[in-house]
């Protein structure tokens, strides 16, 4: 079974995290451990004094890789009822390992002395076997000089503390200290892991972060400590290739996911625009060097595709009676590679520069091969997907769970399926890699513009439904081309693509703001009246924060306000619930049955794409759209903004920073705009 890990507080500097307990305690159970890319190089890190656990009371995250636990000593100290004398462990982490500084301090009226101990194990697990539930023994100390060391298939994990008494076993290694504190005054010892890697395939981005944190001030203070958390977990998820450490992308997520994937790193970097483009830019880079050039069922692979994920080894997992057995490069993804177009098309949007547009300009043309070609295999119209290796992810949209895609009624959907999100993406690339090809004198621009128009007509014409909760979007088409009727949250990713009519467009905002969809804390990924609904189901009832923003940007796109206030308020109120670290996913539970959301037990935190979610929010209040090739920004927020008034500072368009104000009602100003630029009201 999979290990759970809402309980877990997680700690992340890409390509490193540590999961742990709310004690500080890294515990040789679940998911608990020292990580490295996608093994686990410390399995146990126990903290004792005088042979007994510190009884915990607190801890915080202190910022990018760093958190801080506290534990009282009631045994030492004065006879009162205060505690006289505790122990604070602060943990940071760095890409190549953890650093802890354990602080002892007395309030008491004498000295006291302790014996501090940390017992150490390792494992060196593969990430898929933690994920799987499965146990793989210790591995063997080793001494490099006075130094213990595991070492493993390259890699090697180093154990260094300043002043302790070290004594290593077979497998384990024991720190011990012998100390005093004096009355009123602290005193502090450290120890560290340094992990040596020479294979790996993902590093820390060389250089400081791609954007410059903004500024928020708003009426709703949710928001700020939102945005100010998300802006932690997103520095800590920053990666690069080995080789190319100057293109950085997200991680996806931790601990499942710290690495490079599809689509959760363009969905990621597309709401990170307003920060500015250089991640896009990494982002694209990275992927384009990536880009499919032969046909291979058992990855996925096609002339011209985007890569799903990346791994060092392959990515093995048996759960649930099921089995997942992908290669270290696969590609089963049906949106990446239109989710790739439309990134580079936002980027330029924004002001990435021309040269490197450019640069990527063949990479754009090899997608749209790919969605000309190979996206559509049977040639009806749209795009779809089927895994025949048997060993890959049976479901290639964003909802990949081999139970995602059900009927009204909760039968599971035959492969291929065509998805409904899948299909505006594919519209809306169409429409802007037209643009593209247009701005840069490349030809088949019209070609794209009325597949995206054809499409759209296709669409109205197989996926809408009718029924006793009236005409709404189907989620996607089976096997046997009929529509599979669920209502889900699918239907918010369609906004703004140019897939609906305005009418159209009206008719899904009511369907995301109804009680079956908009009930919980956020937008469900399922009704709650279908019958496969399931608020702990990972996509049939459960609410993703980057679904719930995703919608709330479509929304305000197509100026439903009240719709995208009410998504908004219940995203903010989860966070609120959860320290504002928000999880991959939480529970949909009606918010009139519970005062605050269910944990999702095995929800990935920080999660990219969750965090980037505070700053789509703001930008979609905000209503800044610029157009830096048309020499135009435009600057149209929601009607009686969803968050209040607010102003937010440092966000950026050409490189420039600007400030958007936003009024209580709706009233906006914009300052710090590149003369070249037209604003438009």
């Amino acid at each position: 079974m999979q290990p759970l890990l809402h309980d877990l507080v997680s700690v992340v500097h890409a390509p490193a995290s540590a999961l742990g307990g709310a004690d500080g305690q890294l515990r040789p159970t679940g998911a608990q451990g020292l990580f490295h890319a996608d093994y686990r190089v410390i399995s146990e890190a126990v903290l004792r004094v005088d042979g007994r656990e510190p009884v915990a009371v607190a801890h915080s995250l202190t910022g990018p890789g760093a958190a801080v636990f506290v534990g009282l000593l009631p045994w030492l100290g004065d006879l009162s009822p205060d505690p006289t004398v505790r122990v604070e462990r602060r943990r940071r982490l760095t890409a190549d390992g953890m650093t802890e500084r354990v602080t002892f301090a007395n309030t008491s009226h004498e000295p006291v002395t302790l014996g501090l101990t940390i017992d150490l194990a390792c494992d060196l697990a593969a990430i898929e076997t933690v994920k799987s539930g499965g146990l793989t023994a210790p591995v063997a100390v080793h001494l490099d000089g006075d130094r213990p060391v595991w070492r493993q298939g390259g890699l090697a994990v180093g154990v260094s503390a300043p002043d302790a008494r070290v004594d290593a076993a077979d497998t384990t290694i024991q720190l011990s200290w012998a100390i005093m504190v004096e009355p009123g005054s602290t005193t502090e010892v450290s120890w560290a892991a340094t992990v040596s890697d020479p294979r790996a395939v993902l590093i820390e981005p060389a250089g400081p972060v791609e954007w410059e944190r903004p500024e928020l001030v708003a009426d709703d203070r949710r928001l700020t400590r939102l945005l100010e958390q998300s802006l932690d977990d997103l520095e800590s998820l920053r990666l690069a290739e080995a080789g190319t450490p100057e293109d950085v992308f997200l991680g996806a997520g931790v601990p499942w996911y710290l690495t490079l994937f599809g689509r959760d790193s363009l969905w990621a970097a597309r709401m990170l625009l307003p920060l500015g483009t250089e991640l896009a830019a990494g982002t694209l880079r990275t992927l384009a060097r990536r880009q499919g050039r032969a046909l291979d069922p058992r990855s996925g692979e096609a002339p011209g595709k985007i890569l799903h994920e990346l791994r060092r080894h392959e990515f093995h997992v048996a759960l649930d009676g099921e089995e997942l057995s992908l290669p270290p490069a696969y590609y089963g993804t049906v949106d990446a590679t239109t989710l790739w177009i439309s990134l580079l098309h936002d980027a330029w949007r924004w002001g990435l520069a021309e040269d490197v547009v450019e640069e990527l300009l063949p990479t754009l043309e090899a997608a749209l091969t790919w969605l000309d070609e190979y996206a559509d295999p049977d040639r009806d119209g749209f795009l779809e997907y089927l895994d025949t290796s048997g060993l890959g992810l049976a479901n290639q949209g964003w909802k990949d769970s081999g139970d995602a895609v059900r009927f009204a009624d909760g039968r599971l959907a035959e492969a291929p399926i065509a998805l409904a999100e899948v299909q505006a993406y594919a519209c809306q690339a169409a429409t802007n890699a037209a643009a593209l090809l247009d701005a840069f004198g490349r030809p088949a621009a019209d070609k794209w513009r009325t597949y995206a128009v054809e499409l759209s007509k296709r669409f109205r014409s197989a996926f809408w439904v009718d029924g006793p909760r009236g005409a709404y979007p189907a989620m996607a088409l089976d096997r046997a081309k009929q529509p599979v009727d669920a209502l889900t949250s699918n239907i918010g990713h369609l906004l703004g693509t140019g897939m609906l009519t305005a009418e159209e467009s009206a008719r899904v905002a009511e369907l995301l703001a109804s009680p079956e969809l908009a009930g919980g804390y956020g937008l469900r990924t399922m009704s709650d009246q279908d019958g496969g609904y399931n608020p702990l189901s990972y996509h049939c009832g459960s609410i993703w924060a980057h679904d719930t923003a995703i919608a709330v940007t479509g929304l305000a796109a197509e100026g439903h306000a009240d719709a995208a206030a009410l998504l908004t308020e219940g995203l903010l109120t989860a966070a609120e619930a959860v320290g504002y670290r928000l999880p991959e996913l939480h529970g949909g539970d009606a918010r009139t049955d519970l005062r605050r959301p269910t944990p999702y037990p095995a929800a990935c935190q920080p999660q990219a794409w969750s965090a980037a979610s505070a700053v789509a929010i703001v930008h979609a209040a905000s209503g800044l759209r610029p157009d830096v090739p048309g020499g135009q920004i435009t600057l149209r927020p929601l009607a009686g903004a969803p968050l209040g008034g607010f102003t937010v500072r440092g966000l950026r368009v050409a490189g420039r920073r600007v400030s958007v104000t936003v009024g209580r009602d709706g009233s906006a100003s914009l300052t710090g705009t590149p003369s070249a630029l037209t604003i438009l009201p």
